[in-house]
Formats: structure tokens, sequence, C-alpha cells
């Protein structure tokens, strides 16, 4: 019916929830660095590039709920990917992958069990990639710049991680399925 809202379910509405917030905050960390170091401002409004995938991520959630839980791990996990490349593994920014595989293992319902381990195999395999393939960052931080960074980014990671722990408390996943279903 046309003007009509699609219910979103419990699980997609906390993922539509997170991709706002995550999306909200972006244009912040530029400026958290520009204040706490002072130098490669510029650099980091590199990190802006992820914020439209986000954005995009409640208006997909209405077509289709699947598909956009399906985009907040992955895109999380690219922009990490991405970020770990720009900043260096030494910035701590390798820790939002676990708020990716976080996200993957709360985002599904039971019968999308191969989505969700398929989606914490990627989150996992981009940190081994990260582990083994950035080397240096495409910005050359100092060490003391570096540790401002780690702090910053651990910071953030907890604090998403305990949104995200919040957001899908209680949140109703597998109503009438079975919990001891070993596939």
């Amino acid at each position: 019916m046309v003007g009509t809202r699609q219910q979103l379910d419990p699980l997609t509405r906390a993922t539509s929830t997170i991709a706002w917030v995550i999306f909200a905050n972006k244009p912040f960390y530029p400026i958290y660095v520009w204040y706490l170091i002072g130098t490669g401002v510029r650099e980091c409004l590199l990190t802006l590039i992820s914020a439209p995938f986000f954005l995009a991520i409640p208006f997909v959630a209405r077509r289709s709920p699947l598909v956009a839980r399906i985009m907040l791990p992955t895109i999380g996990t690219l922009d990490t990917l991405f970020e770990t490349k720009l900043f260096g593994t030494a910035s701590g920014t390798e820790l939002f992958f676990s708020a990716c595989v976080m996200l993957a293992a709360l985002s599904f319902k039971a019968e999308e069990k191969w989505w969700q381990r398929g989606m914490v195999a990627f989150s996992f395999g981009a940190f081994l990639l990260s582990r083994n393939w950035i080397v240096a960052p495409l910005y050359g931080w100092s060490e003391v710049e570096l540790s401002v960074l780690f702090k910053l980014n651990a910071y953030a990671v907890a604090s998403l991680l305990a949104f995200i722990a919040l957001r899908y408390a209680g949140v109703e996943r597998d109503v009438g399925s079975d919990q001891f279903d070993r596939d």
C-alpha cells in the first residue's frame, strides 16, 4: 500500500539504530584527531567515505531487512580494513573488527545462521588480512600520535560495543525455534 511504512522486525530496527549512530558519529572523528593531535586531519577526512554507506542501511532495511542486516557488519568490516590501512595497526583501528564480529553474532535469526557464520568469518578474515597485509599506514604518524590514536580508538570501540550490547539487549531473535540446533 502506498504511503504506509513496513514495520521492521526487532533485529532490523536494532541494525538501523546502530547504523544511524555510526553515521552520526563519523563527522566527529576528524575533529577529535584535530583536537587531540593537531595533524593528519586532512587524511582523517577520508574516514567519511563510508558515511553514505552507513546512512543507506536504514533505507535499505525498509525493502530488505536481511540485506540491511548483512550490510552493517560488511560495511563496518570494510571501513575498519580501510581505516587500519590509513592509520596503521598501531592506531588501534583493528579493535573495530570486534564490533563487526559482535554485530554479525547478534543481527541474525536462527534460520539465517549461515549468513551469520559467513559474516563472522568475513570479519575475522579481514582482521587476519589486516594483520598480515597492512605494514605501514598511509600517513606517517609519530609514536606519540599513534598512542593517542590507540587510546581514542579503544575508547570508541568500547563505547560502540557497549551501545551494541544495550541496543540488542532483550531483542527477540528466535521465537519458537529449536535452541539446540547443531547444524
